[in-house]
C-alpha cells in the first residue's frame, strides 16, 4: 500500500510518497519545475517489482510549498539526506532527471556510501570538463530564461522538454504550479552543481538514460563523453525528449528493471 507522508524539515513541509517493497530501494529525484508525479510509471512498475520506492517533491515544488527560502542545491541536498535518514533506507539507489540527476550526482560525490547506485536521465554531467564558451553561455541561459514572459514560461518549457502530448500536459501543470522566480531559482541551482573534475569516476554503479530528442543545452553531446569516461553504456530512448521516463515510459521502464536487477546486494560494496 502505498504510504503518503509529510516531513516538516526547517522552512518547509516536504511531501513524500513511499512504496513499500523488499527489494533495492529507489529513491527519484524530479528536475526544476517537475514534482513526483513525473516518476509514476517508474514507481508503479518498481513497485510491482517488489522495490521500495520514495518520490518527493523537492521544496518549492509540487505539494512541498510555500518554501520559507528561495531555492537552493545545498538546502535540497540536505533534503535528500534528511529524508533517506527519516525514512531509515539502507543505501538506497538515487534516480534522478535533469536537475534531479544533478542533485543525484552531487550526493554520490559527496557521500559515497549514501547510494548503492546512481540513475541519471537526460542530466548534464556535473564533472565534465567546462571551456570558456561553456562558462559563457551559462551566464547567459538564466538571462536568456527571464525574458520569457510569465504566462508563457510554462508552455514554452514544456515543449521544449516533452515531445508526447501528455508528457507535455503534464509538464505544463507542474511549471505553472512555479512562479518565474521560483523557477529561475532552481534552475539556477544547476549551475552550482557543476564542478570540473577530469579524474572523478562515479564511484557507485552508474546508468545513464537520455532522450533521442533530447536539445537541452548540451546534453547529447556530453553524455556519451560521460559514458565512455565511466567505461558504461549510454541509452538513448527512441523518439524521447529531455523528460525521457514520461515521453517513453515502457522503455525507460525496461532499461531501469534490468540495471537494478543486476545490482549486488547493499552489503557487497
Amino acid at each position: 500500500m502505498l504510504n503518503q507522508g509529510l516531513w516538516s524539515a526547517p522552512g518547509c513541509d516536504i511531501r513524500f510518497w513511499d512504496h513499500p517493497g523488499d527489494s533495492a530501494p529507489v529513491v527519484f529525484l524530479h528536475g526544476a519545475g517537475a514534482d513526483h508525479l513525473m516518476f509514476d510509471a517508474q514507481a508503479r512498475h518498481l513497485a510491482r517489482q517488489g522495490h521500495r520506492v520514495v518520490t518527493w517533491d523537492l521544496r518549492g515544488h509540487g505539494l512541498s510549498r510555500p518554501s520559507a527560502e528561495p531555492f537552493t542545491a545545498e538546502q535540497a541536498l540536505t533534503d535528500l539526506a534528511g529524508l533517506i535518514d527519516r525514512l531509515g533506507l539502507d543505501r538506497p539507489v538515487l534516480a534522478g532527471q535533469s536537475l534531479g540527476g544533478n542533485l543525484a550526482q552531487e550526493a554520490v560525490r559527496r557521500w559515497p556510501r549514501m547510494a548503492r547506485a546512481l540513475v541519471v536521465i537526460d542530466s548534464a554531467w556535473n564533472a565534465a570538463p567546462l571551456s570558456a564558451t561553456d562558462r559563457l553561455l551559462l551566464r547567459l541561459a538564466s538571462p536568456a530564461l527571464s525574458l520569457i514572459p510569465a504566462g508563457s514560461l510554462p508552455r514554452v518549457l514544456a515543449n521544449a522538454s516533452a515531445v508526447t502530448p501528455g508528457a507535455r500536459a503534464d509538464a505544463r501543470r507542474a511549471f505553472a504550479l512555479l512562479s518565474k522566480p521560483e523557477f529561475l531559482a532552481a534552475w539556477r541551482a544547476t549551475a552550482t552543481l557543476l564542478r570540473p573534475d577530469p579524474g572523478y569516476r562515479t564511484p557507485v554503479p552508474l546508468l545513464l538514460i537520455r532522450g533521442e530528442r533530447d536539445r537541452t543545452g548540451d546534453i547529447a553531446a556530453r553524455m556519451p563523453r560521460w559514458a565512455a569516461t565511466d567505461g558504461v553504456a549510454e541509452h538513448v530512448i527512441a523518439g524521447a525528449g529531455h523528460i525521457a521516463n514520461q515521453d517513453a515510459p515502457d522503455a525507460v521502464n525496461e532499461v531501469l528493471s534490468a540495471f537494478l536487477h543486476g545490482l549486488p546486494e547493499a552489503g557487497d560494496r
